[in-house]
């Protein structure tokens, strides 16, 4: 069976190891130094144990475990405030009218405005799974499992949700928009700048990035072609996404012009269509496949099981799941459909 669990220290090691398979840049990067990774569990079993001062805001990590093997097969976030306490920057894309009335001239311009306007939403990140189980059942009960754990925990979260997703990248791992714009202001590659955002934020870099709107026509065509586009690996999360309530706004990722989705929290689809039930056994498994969560905090469990409901909020599963949910006949659980 598969679990998505809170990431524990004893984790470091394989969820080191995911983040090295991954072919191309994660929406919200893990680290890839140990120490670094180490903190950030750190920060999260504090966030999950409600110790993080106040001065910081909480952000969970899970992984995905597979219960047979004991391996760890992937890792999905969430950062209860964008930002984290600093500023969350992206470009708005917006346009400006340029005309004169004495040559009967008018343009439409396209601009990308330096904007912050996301901090402190809810931001979904930290999303890796291994290869081979992209367009399973695994994964979307690692990218949804979060969903279900702000369901059960409402009141630490913000109104809207948020998820940056990775941009055109070329099969020489040059990035267009990042060549274009970015390479004028400091000379570092993509890749570098990337690992710096995981082990410190993206405040620093977008504060060395040009304060003033930047005129699309002046960027590259690749540049121009690879705005709001997302990387060809990310269509299965994509696409799971645009199924839970998400859209692309006007919002790009400040590095390689991705799409930022967005979304109101209460309107997620895994959270409208979630409610409690009341835990019973059986033996056997029988009725229809769901995502089932329960415990709070860092004994939050979810897995995918198969559940039969009865007509007074009994819910039917079998002991076996009991056990990998830590929970027992009586306990509350909330269930939403694959």
């Amino acid at each position: 069976m598969w679990l998505v669990r809170p990431a524990q220290p004893a984790d470091l090691e394989q969820i080191l190891e995911i983040a090295g398979t991954q072919g191309a840049r994660l929406s919200s990067t893990l680290p890839k130094q140990s120490e670094a990774l180490a903190q950030k569990i750190e920060h999260s079993l504090a966030s999950f144990a409600g110790k993080v001062p106040a001065s910081e805001a909480p952000r969970f990590l899970f992984v995905l475990e597979n219960t047979v093997t004991g391996s760890v097969d992937g890792t999905a976030g969430i950062d209860a405030r964008a930002g984290n306490g600093q500023p969350f920057y992206n470009y708005r894309r917006d346009a400006l009218i340029h005309a004169s009335h004495e040559l009967g001239v008018s343009r439409r311009v396209e601009v990308l405005y330096p904007s912050h306007s996301l901090t402190d939403q809810t931001l979904l990140c930290s999303f890796s799974i291994r290869p081979e189980l992209r367009n399973t059942d695994a994964f979307e009960l690692l990218s949804r499992a979060r969903i279900l754990f702000i369901a059960e925990h409402r009141d630490w979260f913000s109104s809207r949700v948020v998820v940056e997703i990775q941009g055109v990248q070329a099969d020489d791992g040059s990035v267009p928009f990042w060549d274009s714009l970015a390479r004028h202001f400091f000379n570092m590659d993509f890749e570098t700048a990337d690992q710096y955002s995981a082990v410190l934020s993206k405040t620093f870099i977008a504060e060395l990035m040009p304060p003033n709107p930047i005129y699309v026509t002046l960027l590259t065509e690749e540049a121009q072609s690879a705005l709001g586009q997302a990387h060809t690996l990310t269509a299965p999360n994509f696409e799971l996404l645009q199924r839970e309530g998400f859209h692309a706004g006007c919002y790009l990722d400040i590095f390689d012009a991705g799409p930022v989705l967005e979304a109101r929290t209460d309107s997620l689809r895994t959270l409208v269509t979630s409610h409690r039930k009341t835990l019973h056994g059986r033996h056997d498994e029988a009725g229809d496949l769901c995502l089932i969560a329960a415990g709070e905090a860092s004994d939050f469990r979810c897995a995918l099981t198969h559940v039969e409901e009865t007509l007074d909020d009994e819910l039917k599963v079998s002991v076996k799941t009991w056990t990998l949910l830590g929970k027992t006949a009586g306990d509350a659980v909330r269930i939403a459909p694959l």
